[in-house]
């Protein structure tokens, strides 16, 4: 079995560094002339070859050049590459775009997917966060005309969702009010998961309220909590694939673009793992999404404290500037977690 030893690594790394900037199949004389590894053409001609043999390399039928393959991507991610540090008006463009004035976390992240597509060229998505263990802030009743209301329920992420009711017509204005400061008195400070159907009874109970008043009150603010929850995808530069050669083939783009309107199929792709890894890479065959095995596919998650609320991805060939994209993936995330803090303190923390 032959072994990966350190001259067949630097030229794998060196055949990947120039493939990820040319997208043509290298050759040995390519490498011999472009890197200084003190090795002639005919020896790096012998190591490509049996860097094939393992399985690193791939040598397309049309040419003499060889290509890598996932496995020699995965071990280029894994062993081979240098990170590639930010330069500091790509660090500014993140900042400006992060800092801004934001009320909504949703806003938070719809930025962090512009600015992320922006700087490493791909197609990056993002999904809001889980909003569970946030807290409610507010809840108002709005009689909008007789026999009918406005929900409206606040969160402390700065999220408003609301819904329409219907209630008998013989309610009064001044008595939603009184039954708004009611609910504020119960429910505000509840973490959104221990806002449940069993307050129904405690309402009930509590404000001596008919049952056909309390229904459909407690559904109005579930179904509102329940949107709130309901994670939202963001998506930019979804015709940044174009850009690449491995692209131009139709039906590949066309399958790369159906996937992208799959919702079901992008959540899947961007839910996230509790574990300590806070970047992953999935490349090529590695994604359990069969139509975007000509892809690679890089998420990171970002967190309050310990807790894991969200992640954001960027998609593209497996030819992919992976040093780049991490490198932005890693500073993007951090800065998601920072601007939560200052928009919503610990509140995912608590409760």
């Amino acid at each position: 079995m032959m072994l990966l030893d350190d001259r067949k690594r630097r030229i794998l790394r060196a055949i990947i560094d120039d493939y990820i900037d040319t997208a043509e199949p290298i050759g040995s004389r390519t490498i011999a002339r472009k890197h200084e590894l003190g090795l002639s053409s005919a020896t790096i001609r012998n190591e490509m070859s049996d860097l094939e043999e393992m399985g690193y390399l791939a040598q397309p039928h049309t040419s003499a050049g060889r290509i890598p393959s996932d496995k020699g991507y995965r071990m280029y991610v894994d062993k081979l590459m240098e990170l590639k540090e930010l330069q500091p008006e790509e660090i500014e463009n993140i900042k400006r775009s992060l800092e801004v004035q934001i009320n909504e976390l949703s806003q938070l992240i719809r930025n962090a997917s512009v600015v992320m597509s922006r700087i490493t060229k791909y197609t990056s998505m993002a999904i809001t966060p889980q909003m569970k263990k946030s807290t409610l802030k507010a809840v108002q009743i709005v009689p909008i005309e007789s026999g009918k209301a406005l929900i409206i329920v606040v969160a402390s992420t700065g999220v408003v969702r609301n819904t329409l009711i219907r209630i008998p017509e013989t309610v009064a204005p001044d008595f939603l009010i009184r039954v708004s400061n009611a609910l504020n008195d119960k429910l505000c400070g509840y973490t959104l998961e221990r806002v449940n159907l069993s307050i129904q009874s405690d309402i009930e109970r509590e404000l001596g309220l008919p049952e056909d008043l309390v229904i459909p009150i407690v559904s109005g603010v579930m179904e509102c909590i329940n949107q709130i929850d309901y994670p939202e995808v963001y998506l930019n530069g979804t015709t940044n694939i174009f850009n690449y050669p491995e692209f131009r083939d139709i039906v590949k783009a066309k399958e790369f673009l159906n996937v992208l309107d799959e919702k079901e199929v992008l959540q899947r792709i961007l839910k996230y793992s509790t574990e300590e890894r806070n970047i992953q890479i999935q490349i090529g065959a590695e994604n359990s999404v069969e139509k975007i095995r000509d892809c690679s596919l890089v998420t990171a998650t970002y967190r309050i404290g310990d807790l894991v609320i969200g992640s954001i991805g960027v998609i593209g060939p497996t030819r992919m500037e992976y040093s780049k994209v991490i490198s932005s993936m890693d500073y993007i995330r951090k800065k998601i977690a920072e601007e939560i803090n200052k928009l919503i303190g610990q509140d995912l923390n608590e409760g």
